[in-house]
């Protein structure tokens, strides 16, 4: 499995920026998605996770702001994010947990990252 992030880049603060995720490979169900991040100095925090049911998680610092979704046809998660601050220029990592069809048990893939960049 290998996901494939993209989107990121340099924006005004008050910009927007929309990240997309998309896995390929012998996939056979995915459960949660999620964006994380890393900003130069700082642990890799998690940003938004979306379960398999819908249901929606938010680091309190990106509520309102961040919305998180996903395309179960398309095994893809999106991190759409407006309102953007200085303080969320981090490189972005998505993650999916995934069942192969060889397998019966789920495993957590990670991206290669994204940069963001937000300036004052």
């Amino acid at each position: 499995v290998q996901l494939q992030a993209s989107g990121g880049g340099l924006v005004q603060a008050g910009g927007s920026l929309r990240l997309s995720c998309a896995a390929s490979g012998n996939i056979a169900s995915i459960n949660s998605m999620g964006w994380s991040r890393q900003a130069p100095g700082k642990q890799r925090e998690l940003v938004a996770r979306i379960n398999s049911d819908g249901s929606r998680n938010y680091v309190d610092s990106v509520k309102d702001r961040f919305t998180i979704s996903r395309d179960n046809a398309k095994n893809t998660v999106y991190l759409q994010m407006n309102s953007l601050k200085p303080d969320d220029t981090a490189v972005y990592y998505c993650n999916q947990v995934v069942r192969v069809h060889t397998s019966t048990y789920f495993q957590n893939y990670w991206g290669q990252g994204t940069l963001v960049t937000v300036s004052s």
